[in-house]
């Protein structure tokens, strides 16, 4: 550990940025940070920790100097903190690199990597052993979560425990380190979830993203294990050549984790799953969640499988999913007003996107499923996938699409065209508008939502204020209605 210091980070709402300020600030250094937005539920965690956020960016904000600058990978060069720092010569550095000589050094590391599923798996896999630290307290981990697990009530821990579990991202480290963040944290032990072709700003294209996939398996030691889905021919590409033992789990009768039974449902108007696992080709235990969805199904099997591997007891294990809250952002009930659901989904990709509307289908059967979608992540974006985005919005009864999001920033040639994605989804039959700002979705959606609906905000961002804005509607024309 080293001496505290006042370190300052800019793009402090990211969150990692957020989770990594907590995890420095219990280490007894003194955190300070900014952005140009702040937005939950990170910017409710740094104001729960005491942690002064400044918006926007501004040399004033490093004034006076701190010991050291964490620069965030959405910064770079032409951001006014960017260039103070480098015409000052303050020392910088990045989240990732922090991260693992604060943390990881002496530590096993176990990642949680993938195209999809990383939030949810890694705080799986962090509520595991924190069930299991119950009769053994040297089991309790340290984490660190892309979001708010509900079962903490945070993204980070600090344990004097030998564990650290945390999400690996393959998206790039820093304006002046564009390898993926993932390659600091020299996993002990690997979840591979998926991989897909994503972040389309910084991969040419799937190998270039099954090359950073590949060479972070090279990183697990021989010593090491690698628990990896059996559904994707990439996955497969990229463990191929792991020097360590792999377990394979999904639905294919070769893995040694296999899935069977799976049942969703409704219970009191919340989701509830079971499912029977087997290990080896024998019954392993019975499995119930109150979560949605196969994904949750795989990320939950994955967990189990990797904690299993390493020693964690099965009764551990069950006690552990059978409780477990879900995150903050995935699949979370926002509100459920007059009779309509609202659902808050951390949507980045069409796959995701699909994957969250199958498993409204199987909790709410029977329900009219809005689908609202502003185009915001780096993938979203972009046209690169628009098929493959009008393939998973038809699950959809109904489909909204926001402009796409600082649109300006990309280039017209490779920019999303939501009116293709909507006129394409109308002539398939999906009724899909279009609409320029979140006023003017309120203000057509609302009068045709009944009760029953299921009302899905599929977003990576604030999007500015729906998420508060849409039941405060809803709850006006109620009143109106009934005065």
């Amino acid at each position: 550990m080293t001496s505290p210091r006042h370190i300052h980070l800019s793009g402090i709402c990211g969150t990692a940025m957020a989770s990594l300020a907590g995890l420095l600030q219990l280490r007894g250094h003194r955190i300070t940070g900014s952005d140009s937005a702040a937005y939950p539920p990170m910017s409710d965690l740094l104001h729960a920790l005491g942690i002064p956020v400044m918006e926007p960016y501004s040399e004033s904000n490093l004034d006076p100097a701190p010991d050291l600058v964490v620069i965030g990978n959405a910064l770079s060069r032409g951001n006014p903190e960017v260039e103070h720092i480098l015409d000052k010569r303050l020392p910088f550095t990045s989240m990732a690199a922090l991260l693992r000589e604060e943390f990881l050094v002496g530590r096993n590391s176990l990642v949680v990597a993938g195209t999809h599923g990383k939030t949810t798996t890694t705080s799986m896999l962090a509520w595991i052993y924190q069930v299991a630290a119950r009769e053994n307290p040297a089991l309790e981990p340290s984490f660190l979560i892309g979001g708010v697990a509900e079962n903490f009530g945070t993204s980070f821990q600090l344990s004097n425990t030998s564990t650290f579990i945390l999400e690996g991202d393959e998206y790039d480290t820093a304006f002046f380190d564009k390898g993926p963040k993932f390659l600091h944290y020299f996993p002990d032990a690997l979840i591979l979830t998926h991989v897909e072709f994503d972040h389309a700003d910084i991969y040419a294209d799937l190998n270039a993203v099954k090359t950073a996939f590949k060479r972070l398996v090279n990183l697990v030691p021989r010593r090491g294990l690698i628990v990896a889905f059996d559904g994707s021919e990439n996955v497969t590409e990229c463990v191929a050549n792991a020097f360590c033992p792999v377990q394979r789990y999904g639905f294919s009768p070769d893995s040694e984790w296999q899935i069977h039974n799976l049942h969703q449902e409704s219970r009191d108007g919340a989701p509830f799953m079971t499912w029977d696992l087997w290990h080896n080709g024998n019954p392993w235990s019975d499995l119930a969640m109150h979560v949605a969805g196969e994904h949750n199904a795989l990320n939950a099997t994955a967990a189990a499988a990797l904690a299993f591997g390493l020693g964690i007891p099965k009764t551990s294990i069950v006690a552990a999913l059978s409780s477990f809250q879900s995150v903050k952002r995935r699949l979370e009930v926002r509100a459920l007003i007059n009779g309509i659901t609202i659902i808050d989904d951390f949507a980045h990709h069409p796959t995701a996107i699909r994957e969250t509307l199958r498993a409204l289908r199987a909790v709410y059967p029977g329900a009219r499923i809005w689908a609202v979608l502003e185009p915001r992540s780096n993938t979203l974006r972009r046209k690169v996938l628009e098929s493959e985005l009008v393939e998973s919005l038809l699950l959809a009864d109904q489909v909204v699409l926001a402009g796409v999001y600082q649109q300006q920033r990309i280039h017209e040639s490779e920019r999303l065209h939501p009116e293709e994605v909507v006129a394409a989804l109308n002539a398939a039959g999906t009724p899909a508008h279009l609409y320029p700002d979140v006023e003017t979705i309120l203000a057509r959606m609302v009068p045709q939502l009944q009760s029953g609906d299921v009302v899905a905000i599929l977003s990576n961002g604030g999007f500015d204020g729906i998420y508060e804005k849409l039941p405060a509607q809803i709850a006006v024309r109620a009143f109106e209605a009934s005065a």
